[in-house]
C-alpha cells in the first residue's frame, strides 16, 4: 500500500485528480501522522480531524476535482490567519477564544484550489519572535527536537519538515517564514510587496509582512504561490544567466555569521557559477542605521497590535516590546527609512539580478520557554541568529530560504536569495537550480 504522508502537494494533487486515491484517504494518511508525531514536535494549537475529513469528503464530490490545483493537499494554516470556525489566537491569551465567521483571502483561495486545512499552527505571542513559544506550546525543529522550529511561522515549519503536511501557509515580517524554513530544512518563499494579499494584524507591520508557501520543494512551493497569487504557476524559460552577487557580511552591525552558514553560502555560489551564472562577491551597500531602523519598525508593529488587547494577559517580553514601540509608532507610519533604504539598495540591483547569503547566522536557539525570560535576552537571541532577514522587508522585495548543506549533527543549513520587485519567479528558478545540483532530505527522520 502506497503512502501519501510525507509525499510532496505535487504528487498528491495529481493521484486525487486521477482518482488512485480519495482526499479522505489522504487527509486521514497526513491526521494519522499528527496524532503519532506532534507531541515530539509542537507544531500544532488546534488539529481539525473532523471537520478536515468533513471537508475532505465535500472535496470529492465537487465536480471540477479534476481541474484543482492542490485537490486533496492537507494544509496548515499560521494562527495568525482567520480559518472559518476556528478562533484565532495569535499564541496569546490575551487575544478573544471566538471563531471566525470568514476564512482570511488566502485561506479562501487555498480552500478553492482543492486544499484541505487539517490546523492551525503554533506561533509566538503576537507572532512577534524568531521562537515559536508560546502559552499553547513549543514549537520544535523535527531535525532536532532540543532546537526551536524558528519564527514566527514555526509551528507551520515544524509541521511540514515532520511530514505532517505537504504544504503550510505562514507569514514573513521581519523573517518570520524564512527563519523557520532555514532552521527546519524548507523552501520558504516571502513574496514581494503586493504579489500577495497580506491583512495580518492590524496594518501587515506597516505594509512589510507577506503571505507566502512552506514546503519541502521547490515545485510546491511555485504551485502554492501561484494558487496563493491567484496566477498561473509558471515557470520561467531555463538557461537564463544570472547576475549573482554573493555577500558573507551581516547587514547588522556587531552581528557575525558563523562559519558553518557562512560556508554553505561560499559552496552554493559555486554550484550556481557552475551551472553558467554570473557570480561574484559584492556586499550591499547596508546603512549604519539598518539595525535601529529594523528595532523601530519591530517594536512598533507589535504595539499597533497590542493596542487592544488586556496587557495584563500578555507575557511580560511582549509588553516590553510594545512599550518600546509605543513611543516610535509615529516616526515609523512616515515611511521615510523604509524609502531611504529602497533608494540606497536599488542601485545595488541594478548591478546584479540576485543577491545570494546566508540565510542564518547560527542555529536555531534552545526549544524552551522564551515567553517566560525577559525582552532583552530575546532581543539578544533573536538578533544573534537572524540578521539576515529583516532588510528585505524593509525594502518590500521577494526573498526566500533554500536548503543547503547540514550542520554539526544532521539538522539542515540553508542560503537565501534575495531579488528586485517582481522577481519570485527568478528566484524560484535559481532555488530549482540548487536542488537539482544539491538535493535536500525532504523531511526528518521522525519515525
Amino acid at each position: 500500500m502506497t503512502s501519501w504522508a510525507g509525499r510532496t502537494a505535487t504528487e498528491i494533487a495529481a493521484a486525487v485528480r486521477e482518482k488512485r486515491i480519495t482526499p479522505r484517504e489522504v487527509v486521514a494518511e497526513h491526521l494519522a501522522r499528527v496524532e503519532r508525531l506532534d507531541a515530539r514536535v509542537g507544531a500544532f494549537r488546534v488539529v481539525r480531524s473532523e471537520a478536515a475529513l468533513a471537508e475532505a469528503d465535500a472535496l470529492a464530490a465537487r465536480p471540477d476535482l479534476a481541474g484543482l490545483p492542490l485537490a486533496g493537499v492537507p494544509v496548515a494554516v499560521k494562527d495568525n490567519l482567520p480559518v472559518r470556525g476556528e478562533s484565532c489566537r495569535q499564541g496569546s491569551a490575551a487575544t478573544p477564544d471566538t471563531a471566525a465567521e470568514e476564512d482570511h483571502v488566502t485561506v479562501a483561495r487555498l480552500r478553492a484550489a482543492g486544499a484541505v486545512v487539517v490546523g492551525l499552527t503554533n506561533v509566538p505571542e503576537l507572532c512577534v519572535f524568531g521562537t515559536s513559544d508560546s502559552v499553547f506550546g513549543i514549537a520544535r525543529n523535527p531535525w532536532d527536537t532540543s532546537r526551536t522550529a524558528g519564527g514566527s511561522s514555526g509551528g507551520s515549519a515544524a509541521a511540514v519538515a515532520a511530514g505532517m503536511v505537504p504544504l503550510a501557509l505562514g507569514n514573513d515580517g521581519m523573517g518570520s517564514l524564512r527563519i523557520p524554513a532555514a532552521n527546519c530544512g524548507l523552501v520558504g518563499l516571502k513574496p514581494g510587496h503586493g504579489t500577495v494579499p497580506a491583512g495580518i494584524g492590524h496594518g501587515d507591520w506597516f505594509g512589510m509582512s507577506e503571505n507566502g508557501p512552506l514546503a519541502t520543494t521547490v515545485a510546491d512551493a511555485r504551485l502554492m504561490l501561484a494558487v496563493l497569487a491567484d496566477t498561473e504557476a509558471v515557470r520561467p524559460s531555463g538557461n537564463l544567466v544570472r547576475r549573482v552577487a554573493v555577500s558573507l557580511r551581516s547587514p547588522l552591525a556587531g552581528v557575525t555569521v558563523g562559519r558553518v552558514y557562512a560556508a554553505a553560502a561560499r559552496e552554493a555560489a559555486g554550484l550556481l557559477a557552475g551551472a553558467g551564472h554570473e557570480v561574484r562577491p559584492s556586499d550591499p551597500p547596508y546603512p549604519l542605521w539598518l539595525g535601529t531602523t529594523s528595532l523601530a519598525h519591530w517594536t512598533a508593529g507589535t504595539a499597533v497590535d497590542a493596542a487592544d488587547l488586556d496587557p495584563r494577559r500578555l507575557t511580560r517580553r511582549t509588553r516590553a516590546h510594545a512599550a518600546v514601540g509605543r513611543r516610535l509608532v509615529a516616526g515609523v507610519r512616515t515611511g521615510e527609512r523604509r524609502e531611504q533604504l529602497r533608494a540606497r539598495l536599488a542601485p545595488f540591483f541594478e548591478e546584479h539580478d540576485v543577491l545570494l547569503t546566508p540565510a542564518l547566522a547560527r542555529r536555531g536557539p534552545a526549544a524552551v520557554a522564551w515567553h517566560e525570560r525577559g525582552w532583552l535576552r530575546n532581543l539578544l537571541a533573536n538578533t544573534n541568529y537572524s540578521p539576515l532577514t529583516p532588510p528585505w522587508n524593509l525594502t518590500g522585495w521577494p526573498a526566500m530560504a533554500v536548503p543547503f548543506g547540514t550542520l554539526p549533527g544532521g539538522a539542515p543549513c540553508a542560503v537565501q536569495l534575495v531579488g528586485r520587485p517582481g522577481s519570485e519567479l527568478e528566484l524560484l528558478e535559481l532555488a530549482g537550480q540548487l536542488e537539482e545540483l544539491r538535493p535536500w532530505r525532504r523531511t526528518a527522520p521522525l519515525d
